[in-house]
């Protein structure tokens, strides 16, 4: 088969591969139907996550069919059609049974396309898959299911719920790419007042403002401002870092108001100053957080009703072999307007008609 191949920073290509089989009783082997970049991917390329070693497949969020199962494998069997969360759960360690399975000391947690190979590929081994992979609901189609394997459960459980947002709160999302969207649109389920978002590319703030952000605000115009203004000096009651870089962390803790949370969602490759000098007495709580997909089958139910729209997410459709045009175009989003690429054949139930 064909899959996305890290070589080492900077260095990737669409190139043949292995085949994955079985190892263990408690896999699967899924046939990759929509897969989807993350900004994570990025990182990996960057050199930011040392852990992924030179001939990793990448990838770690799908859409497939099951086409085999091992012997200890239960709740789906060949021909169901699963979303591949990415994040793998044991099932049986202290974490996972505390659901924080992002945690798993039992050879899950992070691993697809970052210790072992990912789902940007045609077919992908899925350890654990019991609790691995979600049967998804026949009228979700691919192409928005594929955003419930890591966007929507991370901006949702690592910043609107680590950030504690309630009704009547004014949130700042720093950063408004596809996590910070997808921040946005999860936000609003707790109605806050109001949603403030911060980014540097005019596109992704206009994308911000269609999805619900109540107020826009460029890098260049001094947000800060904007939000001190908006909230009578007071500062955000939420503030949800969606970037990961140090300059984003440090705007975000100096937007938050006293008594306020600090959310950080995104992936750091530096380190950031935390200015303990200004912040030890304000009563300030910082979380941060691998997402632990917990509230995947929630969200899921609720996307198949209605409740979370994703179309507006999916801005390029690509066919897996176009999997190094797909990166190019993700990795320059501020000209292209990339916002969530996703990548596969459409599905095998839809015939193309040939015009009279």
């Amino acid at each position: 088969m064909k899959g996305f191949v890290f070589h080492g920073t900077g260095k990737s290509a669409w190139e043949e591969v292995p085949d994955p089989g079985i190892k263990d009783p408690t896999d699967a082997i899924v046939r990759v139907d929509a897969v989807t970049i993350c900004g994570t991917d990025l990182h990996i390329l960057k050199g930011d996550v040392p852990e992924v070693s030179a001939g990793t497949v990448l990838g770690h969020e799908a859409v497939g069919e099951i086409v085999e199962t091992g012997s200890d494998v239960r709740t789906v069997r060949p021909g169901d059609r699963v979303l591949v969360s990415c994040i793998t759960a044991c099932g049986r360690c202290r974490f996972c049974r505390e659901a924080a399975y992002g945690q798993c000391q039992g050879g899950g947690g992070w691993i697809l396309g970052h210790l072992i190979d990912g789902t940007q590929a045609e077919y992908v081994r899925v350890p654990y898959a019991d609790l691995s992979v979600h049967p998804l609901p026949g009228g979700l189609a691919s192409r928005d299911a594929v955003l419930f394997a890591d966007i929507f459960p991370t901006a949702y459980e690592v910043g609107v719920v680590n950030g504690a947002v309630r009704p009547g709160d004014t949130v700042a999302v720093v950063g408004a790419g596809p996590i910070g969207l997808a921040a946005i649109l999860t936000a609003k389920l707790y109605s806050p007042e109001r949603i403030i978002a911060v980014d540097l590319a005019e596109s992704r703030l206009e994308a911000a403002r269609r999805l619900g952000a109540d107020a826009i605000a460029p890098v260049r115009d001094d947000p800060e401002q904007l939000v001190s203004d908006l909230t009578d000096g007071l500062g955000a009651d939420v503030v949800i870092e969606a970037v990961g870089v140090p300059e984003s962390f440090e705007m975000c803790t100096r937007m938050v108001r006293p008594g306020g949370h600090v959310a950080n969602v995104g992936v750091h490759g530096k380190p950031a100053t935390l200015h303990l000098e200004d912040l030890w007495i304000k009563d300030v709580t910082i979380t941060t957080g691998l997402v632990d997909t917990s509230s995947t089958p929630t969200l899921l139910r609720m996307a198949a009703s209605g409740r979370v729209p994703t179309a507006p997410l999916v801005t390029h459709t690509f066919s897996l072999d176009q999997m190094e045009e797909a990166y190019e175009v993700f990795a320059h989003a501020a000209d292209t307007g990339a916002l969530k690429i996703v990548l596969g054949e459409p599905p095998h139930d839809e015939l193309a008609v040939p015009a009279a």
